[in-house]
């Protein structure tokens, strides 16, 4: 029914394509709404209200919601959570707070999958530097995905430009993953790595690219809720993802508002 190459790994014709680009903007416009909400005062699980409404608005399902068990529709990640934190109402959040904020979206049977990692009011430098890093190695890892390159380049270029920032931590067992007509694909995608291993892109696939970096180690822990990683060391972490295409003309970030289209060109810029 679906196309895939020698890989396994499934591959999108342009009518397709056009199909996840519609679910990825439901994302991208749900996680914009979000970015805008988050203020002190306000917890996750308000947030998590605020984005299943968003989502089902746009004759969307959210795509977390009873996925695996997990019982929301976002997941939340405050401070020293790095991944799959689950939305509550037992800490408002705080001036001076990061959440990660990971959010996805099933339009018409197509996935949708992407994150931002927020500052509540103003934050430590720190922490503000910490985002900057693990976002722009999000935009390396992305600006990889081009046709011949090969899947660990991905997560090189995220190593790469995470470690010339300054002494983080890159959490080992985690990272991103196709996606398409199921929100987590073959193959798994590392952040960390030597470049030109394993198989080359081909235009139609579709990839999650979600960096996680720690302002200290790279180990991390299960909570009792067998969902939310945090970090060992109790130290901050942030978190960015977005679902990108791998096209003819270079990659195309279905999950974000522009396609990618400024920060790609600025990276290219850079490049030249």
């Amino acid at each position: 029914m679906f196309k895939r190459n020698k890989h396994g790994i499934q591959l999108k014709t342009p009518e397709q394509l056009e199909k996840m680009r519609a679910a990825g903007l439901v994302v991208g416009r749900t996680l914009q709404l979000l970015r805008e909400s988050v203020r002190p005062g306000l917890t996750p699980l308000d947030l998590d209200a605020i984005a299943e409404k968003a989502i089902r608005d746009e004759g969307a399902i959210p795509s977390f919601k009873g996925y695996q068990g997990f019982p929301a529709t976002i997941c939340a990640s405050v401070n020293h959570e790095v991944v799959h934190g689950i939305p509550s109402d037992r800490r408002p959040l705080q001036e001076g707070d990061i959440i990660s904020i990971d959010c996805g979206a099933i339009l018409d049977g197509w996935h949708g999958d992407s994150a931002i990692t927020v500052p509540v009011g103003e934050v430590d430098p720190k922490l503000t530097e910490l985002m900057r890093v693990t976002e722009e190695a999000m935009w390396r890892g992305i600006a990889a995905l081009t046709v011949g390159r090969h899947l660990s380049d991905i997560g090189h270029e995220v190593e790469k430009y995470v470690r010339s920032q300054g002494r983080y931590g890159i959490p080992q067992e985690y990272g991103g993953h196709g996606i398409g007509t199921e929100m987590h694909m073959d193959p798994w995608v590392a952040n960390h790595g030597r470049p030109g291993r394993g198989p080359r892109f081909e235009a139609g696939m579709c990839f999650a690219v979600e960096p996680m970096v720690n302002l200290g180690t790279d180990r991390t822990k299960v909570l009792a809720d067998d969902w939310t990683v945090v970090t060992v060391d109790g130290r901050p972490s942030a978190h960015f993802e977005h679902s990108v295409a791998v096209t003819d003309n270079g990659p195309w970030v279905l999950t974000a508002l522009d396609g990618g289209e400024e920060r790609l060109a600025e990276l290219s810029g850079q490049a030249g």
